[in-house]
């Protein structure tokens, strides 16, 4: 049987080391030996001897879910075995986070992550109880990170002399020593005379990055997160 479908850049190939690699830009590949953990419903197709088990987030996380609409509803995978990760065709990415690092980022955005990385449900500082998520995940420690994208992202780098604002509902993550606040970009009159639909975003301050996704998080997106 001949077609491009069965191209080089198509096939998968067996893993030669253990962990996380992209597959290509719609999903990730991940060679486990031991146990991984990945967002529940994310995996799309796996080889060998694996398990995959649904990990609870504690009374705290799954209090914060409820109130907030956001999360990370997590699976474990273990056993030996390959496994792939993607979630609605979107853009997928790896991020290496060393020791010392902490990286602030939206719980619909984690696709999968090593073991060796611990995360937190954390309030976002100064942002009330409004914008687009009062809790976010931050992860720290040592290994790789799966991180998903609808479109190619904007990464802003954010200086003590130049703060960035961001819409709150694109707003993808965030480096965690970043100060972060709302801001209102327009008047009570304005507001009340309709605006722009743009009144508040999310203000980063100090020194680092912020990652923006090309489009606004809709209702129907929402609810399907």
């Amino acid at each position: 049987m001949k077609s491009d479908l069965f191209a080089g850049e198509y096939m998968a190939q067996q893993a030669s080391v253990p962990g996380m690699s992209l597959q290509n830009a719609k999903s990730i590949k991940y060679a486990v030996d031991g146990e991984m953990f990945a967002r529940q419903g994310a995996m799309i197709a796996y080889r060998g001897s694996l398990q995959f088990e649904r990990k609870g987030q504690g009374i705290g996380g799954m209090l914060k879910r409820a109130v907030t609409g956001e999360g990370l509803p997590l699976m474990a995978v273990r056993g030996q075995g390959e496994a792939w990760f993607a979630h609605e065709a979107a853009n997928c990415f790896i991020v290496h986070i060393e020791h010392g690092d902490a990286l602030t980022i939206n719980g619909r955005n984690v696709l999968c992550f090593d073991p060796t990385l611990t995360y937190e449900i954390k309030t976002v500082k100064g942002a009330g109880m409004s914008g687009g998520g009062l809790f976010n995940s931050v992860f720290t420690g040592h290994g790789k990170l799966g991180v998903i994208c609808d479109g190619n992202p904007l990464v802003i780098p954010v200086t003590a002399q130049q703060p960035v604002y961001v819409d709150t509902d694109a707003v993808v993550g965030w480096s965690d020593r970043l100060e972060t606040s709302l801001h209102r970009s327009q008047s009570i009159g304005s507001m009340i005379r309709g605006g722009s639909g743009e009144a508040v975003q999310l203000m980063l301050q100090g020194e680092g990055f912020v990652i923006v996704r090309p489009s606004e998080l809709t209702p129907q997106k929402a609810s399907a997160h």
